[in-house]
């Protein structure tokens, strides 16, 4: 990485890993000489902090417990030309970052995921259980929602550009900065490329921070949240459709019955049915209003990124 006039900052949340900081720190100082590593302790009680400053790296401390915010405060504190982030459990290969690295360097993406699933090696080494059910139900309802089909959704390796990074609000506090990472992409239309990389389980002693079902349904519901957020007219009509049809089912008898004989012997039924065929529109109406909103919202986005180009010279 020498003669060359731009910057590299390795990324690092942390939470109790003192295990296994010392070697994560060194890996990347190894293989990435030039780049400031930087490592934000996230109120470990091991001595994360200490151990990683001994090793060389930069270390900040994030009181707001959740590895969402420790990223959102990373972003906002810290400049650089390209980001390398990575978990501090040495469960990522430091050697897979200029990798990494290439499709940012030759401006062919804007975000790079290190992808876990493709050459197996997360199946034969992650001996958690519903992991690979988790990380599988997410891709298929990003795919099914946005379009764009990821290898690896959940992965904690990933490179992004300073524009991608300084552009993307942060909002989970927790585990689902990683879904959400990959939903802002793709739904802003940055350039993604995936890079397989190897994958090892943590080593003995050091313990994942991560609840299979807490964590998952949050992710879950960091979907719906976003899907509201950013899709809502197709949301909305899915609502819609759903009450109308369930409007239909309750009325469809009742007009039958009222052609046949002329009479309204159901009347709450028929009320219902009036209802839900209403609330139904409503939800229509609903996500067409929010969905001129979303456009201008992308419209001042798209204005932020241009001037985040400028800003960052890219």
């Amino acid at each position: 990485m020498s003669n060359r006039n731009w910057t590299v900052a390795v990324l690092i949340p942390c939470y109790n890993e003192a295990i296994t900081i010392g070697k994560v720190v060194d890996d990347f100082h190894r293989v990435l000489p030039e780049a400031t590593i930087y490592v934000y302790d996230n109120n470990s009680s091991d001595g994360t902090g200490d151990i990683a400053r001994e090793h060389g790296a930069v270390v900040r401390v994030e009181r707001r417990q959740g590895k969402g915010n420790v990223v959102r405060q990373m972003m906002r504190d810290i400049n650089a030309d390209y980001y390398i982030m990575v978990d501090g459990d040495d469960t990522y290969p430091a050697e897979a970052a200029p990798e990494l690295l290439a499709p940012l360097l030759s401006d062919e993406a804007d975000m790079v995921v290190g992808d876990r699933l493709s050459n197996g090696t997360y199946g034969e080494e992650n001996d958690r259980a519903f992991h690979g059910f988790g990380n599988n139900l997410v891709r298929t309802l990003i795919k099914w929602i946005y379009g764009f089909k990821f290898s690896d959704v959940m992965t904690g390796y990933r490179a992004y550009n300073a524009v991608f990074a300084k552009t993307i609000p942060v909002l989970s506090p927790g585990f689902e900065i990683e879904t959400e990472l990959s939903i802002h992409a793709v739904d802003k239309r940055w350039r993604v490329t995936e890079v397989p990389i190897d994958y090892r389980d943590r080593p003995e002693g050091s313990e994942s921070k991560l609840d299979t079902f807490s964590d998952g349904v949050k992710v879950l519901l960091m979907i719906l949240s976003l899907f509201k957020d950013y899709r809502p007219l197709a949301l909305f009509s899915w609502v819609a459709l759903l009450f109308c049809m369930l409007g239909l089912i309750a009325g469809v008898p009742i007009v039958w019955e009222f052609a046949t004989t002329g009479l309204v012997p159901k009347l709450p039924s028929a009320l219902l049915a009036m209802a839900l065929v209403f609330i139904g529109l409503l939800s229509f109406s609903c996500g067409l209003i929010l969905d001129t909103v979303v456009k201008g919202t992308r419209k001042q986005y798209e204005l932020q990124v241009t001037e985040a180009y400028r800003r960052f010279n890219h």
